[in-house]
């Protein structure tokens, strides 16, 4: 693909969302940034949350993983268990957070467990979405740099630097009421990716609609459910897990729910959830029957795959499937990292401005939304330092490691919310709760540590979420009495 269509498409790409920005930012206050004044329909809010759901990595990582043999649409077993994890967030958490009338979800945490809960539970959300929106970025990035950028000799911390810049353009005036759009023209990018190559590939293939379904169901690819206890992709094990890292990566994590408390009421945002749940659910099937399909032609074609699943799908749509299908990748791809980006950028400077500056809940009253930009600068500037160290490492077991280790920061909110929700104690000295929430990750790595010792071939994979959470949930009961206080 010629580098001048590339750099053409990311232009597009970027204006396209600079318009969205001017024409939906509105008057730039408070009110619009963080909660885009609660008028967002809910049926755009849903739409868009799909692609927020999905990363630069879920969009190649899902159909790479279908042809391996821990792969095949295991995943879905996952799926099914983010139904339950909606569920509760939708019958549970949302009923919470629009009755205490939240900005930032952490509020919460205030007013039942305390001070010290409350801003422990909004720093280790910064710290987790810091590194994984860094994350993110730098893969896609690096991508970027290889296929194009090298070749025109522009370093890739300008690179970098030129990206989160566009990204802050486009967020720091209109933040969640733009974010709200800009998703949805992301999620119908990505979409548009993979239904324009299950097209070309089967009209290549010379088949139906029909026989494409009957291919891949017929296909070694397509076993779903696994029954084996001691495979790492067990049923039980993979819903169970799906269950809780729906609650906590969507319903306690501030990216996520803000979008859904930027709808009028409760109803709309509890309908949200559930046509996102229900859209989810076919597009997560969409991403798996599409690996299924590029395991399939390459088979066929006689078409020699690289050893990492991850690149599949790239090198089959940029150099094997007609031009449009390796545009619309290009353009999913980009439009998954940056989706995640965007909001990632704007829940980080909501948490932080009502969280750690004390900015006002209500937002008929305005704060200063000069430190608002100033904050969201930072932050853009904190990004872009992540990346840099990522790349200055240059090492994908160590980058890896850390951002494994940013996933063990959920585990604390889930124990923190978990105990206010269900449990009617109260604590004795809040300011130790810092302590069990930094104790239960390390921890839960140790059990990580100890399984494969005492099991041989056994090992401890997303279920690590649901140790830390209840480590956590566990140390806190140590720390409380019976009833809480007046």
């Amino acid at each position: 693909m010629p580098p001048s269509l590339v750099i053409g498409l990311i232009v597009t790409y970027f204006a396209v969302l600079l318009i969205t920005s001017w024409i939906t930012s509105g008057s730039g206050d408070d009110g619009t940034f963080f909660t885009a004044n609660r008028q967002s329909p809910w049926y755009l809010v849903a739409f868009g949350m799909i692609g927020a759901s999905l990363s630069g990595v879920t969009f190649v990582s899902i159909p790479g993983a279908v042809g391996t043999a821990t792969g095949h649409f295991y995943y879905f077993q996952m799926v099914l268990g983010y139904i339950v994890g909606y569920l509760v967030i939708g019958t549970v958490l949302l009923p919470l957070y629009y009755r205490l009338n939240l900005v930032s979800i952490y509020g919460y945490l205030e007013q039942r467990l305390g001070h010290y809960a409350y801003k422990t539970g909004a720093a280790f959300f910064l710290l987790s979405r810091v590194i994984g929106a860094a994350f993110r970025l730098f893969l896609v990035a690096t991508v970027l740099q290889v296929a194009l950028f090298d070749a025109l000799e522009v370093p890739f911390a300008v690179t970098v630097t030129v990206t989160i810049a566009l990204i802050w353009l486009y967020t720091f005036r209109g933040g969640i009421k733009t974010i709200v759009w800009t998703d949805t023209l992301q999620t119908a990018s990505m979409l548009a990716a993979v239904v324009v190559t299950l097209i070309v590939v089967s009209q290549d293939m010379g088949w139906s609609p029909t026989q494409l379904i009957n291919e891949v169901r017929a296909s070694e690819y397509s076993t779903i459910f696994n029954w084996d206890a001691g495979h790492p992709r067990y049923f039980w094990k993979q819903f169970l897990a799906g269950a809780f890292i729906a609650i906590v990566m969507t319903g306690l994590d501030q990216d996520m729910m803000q979008k859904n408390l930027t709808c009028r009421s409760l109803g709309d945002a509890q309908k949200n959830m559930f046509w996102f749940t229900i859209v989810l659910v076919f597009v997560n099937l969409l991403f798996l029957g599409l690996g299924a399909l590029l395991y399939i032609y390459s088979s066929q074609k006689g078409i020699a795959l690289p050893t990492a699943t991850d690149e599949v799908y790239p090198l089959l749509a940029l150099n094997h499937f007609p031009r449009i299908a390796g545009i619309l990748f290009l353009v999913g791809i980009i439009a998954a990292a940056y989706s995640s980006a965007d909001s990632a950028l704007t829940s980080l400077t909501t948490s932080f401005c009502v969280d750690f500056l004390g900015y006002t809940r209500n937002e008929a009253e305005l704060s200063n939304p000069n430190m608002r930009r100033r904050v969201h600068l930072g932050f853009s500037l904190a990004l872009l330092l992540v990346i840099l160290a990522f790349k200055a490492i240059n090492n994908d077991a160590v980058i890896n490691a850390v951002f494994d280790a940013a996933g063990y920061t959920y585990g604390p909110l889930l124990g923190l919310f978990a105990f206010g929700i269900f449990t009617k104690r109260g604590l004795h000295n809040t300011a130790f709760v810092m302590v069990v929430c930094i104790a239960s990750p390390l921890l839960t790595y140790g059990i990580t540590l100890l399984v494969p010792m005492i099991w041989e071939g056994s090992q401890v994979g997303f279920e690590k979420l649901i140790y830390n959470g209840l480590l956590t949930f566990i140390g806190i009961w140590l720390l409380s009495h019976k009833k809480m206080p007046a």
